[in-house]
């Protein structure tokens, strides 16, 4: 089954490649979506694909990158749109 999931990362999540990690994760777990950082100090990402995929890389979310501290993470699921082509950071 095909999900969607967003997420907004808290914690010391900007200036520690967590953008370049999540995007290797995703791709590696052929993960479609986009991941970018907020004026707030969050990083927000949109995951779509098989199930178990988008909850594995949510999980890996919840650690992140060696140098990340992730506080929390918020999930929200959406409705499947199959409307990305493959996995990118934004600016």
């Amino acid at each position: 089954m095909k999900i969607r999931m967003g997420v907004t990362v808290h914690g010391l999540v900007q200036g520690v490649a967590f953008r370049h990690y999540t995007c290797r994760q995703a791709l590696q777990l052929g993960v479609t979506g986009w991941v970018r950082n907020m004026p707030d100090g969050t990083v927000q990402g949109l995951f779509e694909g098989d199930e178990a995929a988008v909850q594995a890389l949510v999980e890996w979310c919840r650690n992140g990158p060696p140098a990340a501290r992730v506080e929390s993470v918020d999930v929200c699921p959406g409705a499947y749109s199959g409307s990305f082509e493959t996995f990118r950071t934004e600016h």
